[in-house]
């Protein structure tokens, strides 16, 4: 399967977005929606976004006792999404009661070491420095619950290709196309072409086509570059 293109729709307001929805239809599958939109406009901004015939992938990284999440994924899943995140560092407990609650055709997406993280700080929460040890740790129990997707950044996309199931998606931002050199918060970056060689299964891209003069454009030079 080919690697996809999720656009991050981390703006500030739904006018903001709204210009650049239009613009990229029929050039975009998927919206990824965190929870700056999520926590502003709620479940009605979800199916609007949805209803202009987007794929929807809800950034929401749950991480609570496994109860407590069970019963936020039951409220989520009538939402038109395809994909929703949650953090791996729950536990396989909480893991397991998400992948219960969830819709068959509801992709739960396990959240690995957020990109933004470097050795020093995986250090300063007291999981140690080896980012790679604690990707595969927790890519393997959320495999064990029952998750068959995982966010990654690419540059852990090979090792858990070599070590869990060839079914289980992988989806990377930390993605800056060509000749970008980044200048945001994300640490652990790579480019559209290698991230889809090393093995995603979707690569996450915000600010270089939000902030580009021509979104359109810069989407379509990112999936040219996928392909």
């Amino acid at each position: 399967m080919a690697c996809e293109l999720i656009l991050a729709l981390d703006v500030p307001t739904k006018e903001a977005a709204r210009p650049i929805l239009t613009q990229l239809q029929g050039k975009v599958s998927w919206i990824k929606i965190g929870l700056q939109m999520f926590t502003a406009y709620g479940p009605d901004y979800v199916k609007q976004v949805a209803d202009l015939g987007y794929n929807i992938f809800l950034d929401l990284k749950l991480h609570d006792i496994p109860n407590t999440v069970e019963k936020a994924v039951e409220s989520l899943s009538p939402l038109p999404i395809g994909m929703l995140t949650l953090h791996t560092s729950g536990g396989k407990a909480m893991m397991q009661a998400a992948h219960k609650a969830a819709r068959p055709d509801l992709l739960l997406l396990g959240v690995t070491v957020l990109t933004s993280m470097d050795s020093a700080a995986l250090s300063e929460i007291g999981a140690g420095p080896d980012i790679t040890s604690q990707v595969k740790r927790l890519g393997l129990l959320a495999s064990s619950a029952g998750l068959k997707g995982l966010v990654c950044s690419p540059h852990e996309v090979t090792l858990l290709r070599s070590c869990l199931p060839h079914d289980i998606k992988l989806v990377t931002p930390g993605i800056r196309p060509s000749g970008e050199s980044g200048g945001d918060d994300q640490k652990r970056v790579m480019t559209p072409r290698l991230a889809s060689e090393a093995g995603s299964s979707y690569i996450v891209v915000g600010r270089p086509i939000l902030q580009a003069k021509d979104p359109a454009s810069a989407a379509l030079a990112i999936r040219q570059e996928l392909s």
